[in-house]
């Protein structure tokens, strides 16, 4: 098998190289590629390693026909069509924690700036002007800190400050009273943290319901002399109306790392006198920048080799560790819906995936994905992994994961259920040795492995059907590896698994299908196991 190849195409710190190198990835890195070279560059490659610089655009992907996952180096993935990887299966992932403490510490840089004037005191100096008595500046011990945000960044944040001596609060709809307590803030909500802070950080990313958070109504509302703080997101802030505060002299300052536009050399921001920026130095030191580098290649190969997915933006998270734990269930997942896949034609309303026994306990996310992969498979191409759950809801499929206490006969089982405007189907299966199989269909109990070749047949219980599938099937020359059959009542309906050697055709399926007693007959294929 030849080695995955991943492409860095932006500057990136060597040792994210190294790494991949080290895991048995073949890495490129060419950071100076124009659109059309890396259109055409792309085609050969597994994966691409990026930070701010590449834009991950549909016609980008539309030359990338290898490409399984795009790694950003870095939090932000503004530069990234992640709706467009994930309808061609592609993983993207960031790295949210790399530059975590790099990007608190920078806000904090910012807060002691504006309190004391530092930038405005150091250039006057410089001018040798001696301004002491102009650059009178304000404590931060006991001031009220409100925390936009209180995620991996705006937690450091809080603990940083409160070291400092500023007491903080914080709104964030993801923040429990819990949580809160734990980091020392008190949990508010957004119109009371403009109102009552002394100072305001933003530590969100920016989406629809972001977007200018700070708007004019906001800056209104904080306290005059309030100073604001944006190490996040451009586009948080309406520009126009934090000018017109600081201009008025309701806000006392602001400080901001990241603007609406970049590169920002242009901004009717910049000339203000009270205003500190920067050009987005958040995460810009040398350690996160390793750190970042080398957690972005550890995660491409992982995946690329091993299938492990790690802060994944459109999959579901899957440690190596897990992935070892989970691929005889994985196996289970992908045969079972490929199984009610191959069987139901109608369109499907709902598909259910219960779990019981001992695979409660692990990550049944991903297999709940791989049942859905699976089964959507036999009706559609180019489904994955990442993908899968996205077509479903395209397909008003209502995908359930649900867990089961009730005890069983099995170590573990997983149950399989669709709906569809004319029927319910379920299909149930488990592992013996590590092996899937087959144990329950439609209700009728049978115990089989499924194999590459298989037949289903269901048929009336009568005396017989089974001789005759039999001499049908040897005139066909279908050689039969494993017969397993099951009732659900004696003289009711029945059902036959068959494993074969080879491919059935369409005529030997009509042959069979035409016995007596026989209901229905079908070709089943699935792939080999590995």
């Amino acid at each position: 098998m030849s080695k995955p190849r991943v492409l860095i195409s932006d500057s990136m710190s060597s040792l994210a190289v190294s790494v991949f190198e080290e895991r048995g990835v073949e890495v490129v890195q060419s950071s100076k590629l124009s659109v059309e070279e890396l259109h055409d560059t792309i085609k050969d490659f597994d994966g691409l390693a990026i930070r701010s610089s590449t834009t991950v655009t549909p016609e980008l992907l539309e030359h990338a026909k290898r490409l399984r996952v795009v790694g950003r180096a870095g939090i932000g993935v503004d530069n990234v069509d992640v709706p467009a990887c994930t309808a061609r299966g592609i993983v993207v992932m960031n790295t949210p924690f790399g530059n975590a403490i790099t990007t608190a510490e920078h806000a904090m840089a910012m807060m002691l700036s504006l309190a004391r004037h530092i930038p405005q005191a150091s250039t006057s100096t410089h001018q040798g002007l001696w301004e002491k008595s102009k650059f009178m500046g304000m404590e931060l011990t006991g001031k009220l800190l409100g925390l936009v945000g209180a995620g991996n960044i705006g937690s450091i944040v809080a603990k940083k400050a409160i070291g400092y001596g500023l007491r903080v609060q914080a709104y964030d709809p993801f923040l429990t009273e819990e949580r809160a307590a734990n980091l020392g803030v008190t949990k508010v909500d957004l119109e009371t943290l403009l109102d009552s802070s002394d100072i305001v950080s933003l530590h969100v990313p920016k989406t629809p319901e972001t977007a200018n958070i700070i708007d004019a109504s906001a800056i209104n509302r904080m306290k005059k002399g309030a100073m604001l703080i944006n190490c996040a997101r451009g586009g948080l802030v309406d520009e126009l109306a934090l000018k017109a505060a600081l201009d008025s002299g309701h806000l006392r300052g602001a400080a901001l790392d990241v603007f609406a536009e970049e590169p920002a050399r242009d901004n009717p921001l910049f000339g203000t006198p009270n205003l500190i920026c920067t050009p987005h130095l958040g995460a810009a030191t040398t350690e996160a920048q390793e750190k970042v580098a080398v957690q972005v290649a550890e995660q491409m190969s992982d995946y690329l080799l091993n299938d492990a997915i790690t802060n994944a933006l459109n999959a579901p998270n899957l440690s190596a560790e897990e992935a070892r734990k989970l691929k005889p269930y994985l196996q289970l997942a992908q045969r079972l819906g490929s199984f009610v896949g191959q069987l139901t034609n109608d369109p499907i309303k709902s598909l259910t995936v219960t779990y019981a026994g001992d695979i409660i306990g692990l990550n049944t996310d991903p297999l709940t994905t791989q049942v859905t992969q699976s089964l959507l498979e036999q009706h559609q191409s180019s489904v994955n992994a990442v993908n899968a759950r996205e077509i479903a809801r395209d397909r008003n499929i209502d995908v359930i994961d649900a867990h089961s206490d009730s005890s069983d006969e099995y170590q573990c089982r997983m149950t399989v259920a669709v709906k569809t405007e004319s029927l319910d189907r379920h299909i149930a299966g488990t592992l013996i040795r590590n092996r899937p199989r087959v144990i329950d269909v439609k209700g009728i109990p049978l115990e089989s492995e499924l194999g590459e070749h298989m037949v289903y047949i269901t048929n009336e219980d009568t005396p017989g059907v089974v001789g005759a599938i039999g001499t049908t099937a040897g005139d066909a020359g279908i050689n039969i590896a494993n017969l397993h059959l099951g009732r659900d009542n004696e003289r009711s309906t029945a059902i036959a698994l068959l494993e074969v050697d080879e491919k059935v055709s369409s005529d030997d399926v009509t042959a069979l299908q035409s016995l007596n007693g026989i209901t229905d007959v079908k070709y089943l294929h699935f792939p080999p196991l590995v």
